[in-house]
């Protein structure tokens, strides 16, 4: 299913918390973001970005809400089992720098821990009008996985990244 931009109305959707971001405002955006992927639902998770949201994913340039679903849709057919985990690194104003880790398996059965950061900047709505990450996968064998929990969100005290030593 594909969300269209549907007139100025669309524009004024809020995505709370907004800028500019202190400590706590940021965290919790870094958690709604991880919560929203781990949905690894692609329209779901379009709907945190602005119409025209600009993105850099690894060597892939993105442009717009529609494309990044259609990206989302191809990323999660090839990335099962997929589990995140984000942290934030530093913010400011409308920004955010996270770091994030997140393991998942091909479609024959080989494991890999992607780690990487990224860049956010948000509109006055709450809503993420770029983004640029910068990943790297790592193979790693099924008994060195750290993230275990049932599909979905993480749950609150699963470890952070932080303390997991990642």
């Amino acid at each position: 299913m594909s969300h269209h931009y549907s007139g100025p109305e669309e524009l004024k959707m809020n995505r709370p918390p907004l800028p500019p971001f202190v400590a706590e405002t940021a965290a919790q955006k870094a958690r709604l973001a991880e919560d929203v992927w781990n949905t690894r639902d692609p329209a779901k998770v379009a709907l945190a970005y602005s119409v025209d949201s600009i993105w850099r994913n690894r060597a892939e340039f993105i442009r717009g809400r529609e494309a990044i679903e259609a990206f989302l849709i191809r990323k999660w057919i090839r990335e099962l089992e997929y589990r995140l985990i984000k942290e934030v690194w530093a913010f400011r104003d409308n920004r955010i720098a996270v770091r994030f880790a997140y393991e998942w398996h091909d479609d024959s059965g080989n494991w890999f821990r992607s780690y990487g950061n990224e860049n956010w900047e948000f509109d006055e709505q709450g809503l993420m009008r770029w983004r640029i990450a910068s990943i790297n996968d790592l193979p790693i064998k099924d008994s060195e996985r750290k993230y275990h929990w049932l599909l979905g969100r993480r749950p609150d005290d699963h470890p952070s990244l932080s303390n997991l030593g990642l």
